[in-house]
């Protein structure tokens, strides 16, 4: 009895175990480096990528693993080609209806509807539909692959939206197939019951009765690995090594036209670390110049002209303030003898002017008179050979001051429409004298 339980039957030859051992390394590393791409924005991809030292490191990676995979799937069809040729094994990994009867009862018998477990042979419906499921996530992978790795290539045979919906169904291929690894075929093989056939290549009796009964039986019936004889066998192998050969040089082709069509959309261009300056013009805008201090207000004490003595007046007008401020700097340059301002002193019509402060009667027409008269005063200054803007200031401030004008006018004149022409007139003498007398220095 104790025989019977410890007897081991080969399941996986040594070559079988290490092209298992290499898809399950690319794969486990493609979909670790592949899924990190897909869902960018959370934070344990962006952690990982950090740590792998970047996108770029971690595209090559996963460029890598892809080119490893698609060499051992190249490899497997080579093996399987052999097996199926040559020696004439049976391919036990086909489906069949009895794969379908088989998962029924498997399905009814965990539901507790179904008395006992379905028999299998050498590979299970389990088995099988991981196989497919395998091999046509690998023609979509490729394929998908094809078209992200080299977009330029594929659009001159493919529309444009092809290369985004290839990365879609790359994307949710590659989510698809590494939760059936991890719920799928680790419960099946690793959590139900643990099987090391793939490392150690054999299978108790106990556990080939119980998963692959009907092998078992055909292996101690003598007919389960019937192969034949060496003559056959060689004769067979002189036609399938020249196919095998040429089958090679195509696949290993297509492997380098894959990963060498073009080189677009797989490099990342690095972060400048020198700094780019600010624009700047060649010629600097020049600083502004600082504006001229203006001249002080005059004070209500005015020192005449030809005496000493100071004046307070108590009304401010132009025999009293005004006009001996224009007489004292006029005469800085032309003299006390070169003009006579009391002589040549504009009349205006219409009215006696008495301009004094705190007037009750001011209002809209007083500032229309004083403005006329303030234009007046400053062409009779400008004509009288000209006036400087450093004296006709001082005295547009004083005049433009709460000073209210009152004007007596015996015919009943319309004093409204005679300040609005007079207005008029002003300001086309001063425009007119201003431009051609006043000089644009300070003397």
């Amino acid at each position: 009895m104790s025989r019977q339980e410890t007897r081991t039957y080969e399941r996986f030859p040594i070559a079988r175990r290490i092209e298992h051992l290499i898809m399950l390394l690319s794969f486990g590393t493609l979909g670790l480096t592949g899924l990190p791409q897909k869902f960018s924005n959370a934070s344990i991809s962006v952690s990982f990528i950090n740590l792998i030292g970047g996108i770029e490191n971690l595209r090559t990676i996963h460029h890598a693993a892809a080119i490893v995979l698609m060499l051992g799937t190249a490899w497997h069809i080579l093996v399987m080609g052999y097996h199926v040729l040559v020696l004439r094994s049976r391919m036990s990994m086909l489906p069949s209806l009895q794969d379908v009867k088989d998962g029924w009862q498997a399905l009814l018998y965990n539901l507790g509807l179904a008395k006992s477990y379905p028999q299998m042979g050498r590979y299970t419906f389990e088995e099988k539909m991981e196989y497919w499921a395998f091999v046509w996530g690998a023609i979509i992978m490729g394929l998908t692959g094809f078209l992200m790795w080299n977009p330029i290539t594929a659009t001159k045979y493919l529309p444009g939206e092809f290369v985004p919906a290839a990365k879609a169904a790359h994307g949710s291929e590659a989510l698809l197939a590494v939760l059936a690894i991890i719920i799928w075929h680790m419960y099946g093989v690793h959590i139900k019951r643990f099987n090391k056939a793939m490392w150690t290549g054999k299978q108790t009796e106990e556990e080939m009765l119980h998963e692959h009964a009907l092998e078992l039986a055909d292996i101690k019936a003598g007919i389960a690995d019937r192969r034949p004889d060496t003559a056959t066998i060689r004769k067979r192998q002189t036609v399938y090594y020249p196919i095998a050969t040429i089958l090679t040089v195509v696949m290993l082709g297509g492997v380098y036209g894959f990963v060498n069509g073009e080189q677009t959309a797989i490099t990342t261009i690095p972060t400048r670390s020198t700094e780019i300056p600010i624009y700047a013009p060649q010629t600097p805008t020049p600083l502004p110049t600082l504006p001229p201090t203006p001249t002080s207000l005059p004070t209500n004490t005015v020192a005449p002209a030809t005496t000493g003595e100071s004046v307070t007046p108590t009304t401010l007008n132009w025999d009293n303030g005004i006009g001996q401020l224009f007489e004292q700097k006029c005469t800085q340059c032309h003299g006390v003898n070169g003009m006579e301002i009391s002589v040549r002193m504009p009349r205006i019509p219409y009215g006696s002017i008495n301009i004094h402060r705190g007037d009750p009667d001011g209002g809209k027409k007083n500032f229309f008179r004083a403005a006329f008269i303030l234009l007046n005063i400053t062409c009779f200054l400008v004509k009288n050979e000209g006036c400087s803007k450093k004296v006709l200031l001082p005295a547009i401030r004083i005049a433009t001051m709460d000073v209210n004008i009152a004007v007596w006018n015996p015919w009943h004149f319309n004093a409204n429409l005679a300040c609005w022409w007079g207005i008029r007139l002003g300001l086309y003498k001063l425009i007119n004298f201003l431009w051609y007398h006043l000089p644009y220095h300070a003397t």
